[in-house]
Parts: C-alpha cells; sequence; structure tokens
C-alpha cells in the first residue's frame, strides 16, 4: 500500500510505502489529510494521503529534466513494447549504441524480447519496424508515480 505525500502547499510531492508514512506521522513531520474508515495502526489511522508540516523547496525538480534510467524508461512507457504494445521487459536503443546511440529519453523505448531481438543492431529503417510511442523526456510526476 502506498501513501501520497503532499507538500505544506498541498502540490504532490510523492508516494510513500506505509511504514514510511508511519514514521513521518512519529516524527511529527506530516499530517494525515485522508484516512481510511475504521483501520489504524497504534494511535495513529491508517493514511491514504499525508501533508508535510513544513514546506520542502522543489527548486530540483523544476527547469531541470529528469536524469535517464531504465526503470524511467519502463514508467515512461507504462510498461509496454513501444513497437507491438505487448509487455516490455527490456530497453531498446532506437539509434544502436554501436553505432553512437547513447542512453538518453529519445534514443530509448521500452521493447518485449522479440521486438527486441527482431530489431536488434539495426535501425529503424533496416528492420521496417515503427515506433507506437513518442520518445520524450518525462515529466517527474510521471517517475515518482503520482500519475
Amino acid at each position: 500500500m502506498h501513501v501520497l505525500v503532499l507538500n505544506a502547499s498541498y502540490e504532490p510531492l510523492q508516494k510513500v510505502d506505509l511504514r514510511h508514512a508511519i514514521r513521518m506521522l512519529v516524527r511529527e513531520v506530516a499530517v494525515v489529510e485522508e484516512a481510511e474508515e475504521g483501520r489504524t495502526i497504534g494511535r495513529y489511522p491508517v493514511p491514504r494521503v499525508l501533508r508535510l508540516v513544513r514546506y520542502v523547496a522543489m527548486r530540483w525538480r523544476h527547469g531541470r529534466r529528469p536524469p535517464w534510467s531504465k526503470r524511467g524508461v519502463y514508467l515512461r512507457d507504462r510498461g509496454l513494447c513501444g513497437y507491438c504494445g505487448g509487455r516490455g521487459n527490456t530497453i531498446d536503443h532506437v539509434h544502436p549504441q554501436s553505432r553512437g546511440g547513447g542512453d538518453t529519453w529519445e534514443n530509448t523505448v521500452l521493447a518485449c524480447g522479440r521486438c527486441n531481438n527482431r530489431k536488434g543492431d539495426r535501425t529503424l529503417a533496416e528492420t521496417g519496424l515503427r515506433l507506437r510511442v513518442e520518445l520524450r523526456v518525462p515529466r517527474w510526476e510521471e517517475l515518482v508515480g503520482l500519475r
């Protein structure tokens, strides 16, 4: 179970697991905004949404693009193969690494094993495959699970 954490200004920050949420309540850095009715853990209601007591500046999130990561590609593509739309489980470089393609948002896509093997170390033009997704930098909200 995950709990949504809001900034003091009610802006969504992140999702945390229940254990982390209870620790935040114990340390009194957050208050419960929404709880599950009739359920408690000790003296604390089981939270669905917490709000921080003090405002946390999020300058790191504004003005900077998220750093590339395999997990980020998985979240951006919602677990689906960018070629066939099936369940994706590998990262494919649209412009192969052996030909100068790098680990960037605009060059990587989630792929199923079958499509990844079919494409191999070739370009899209050489394989006849087409992308079903837009290669883009995801928003921070997509990467922290708020969307």
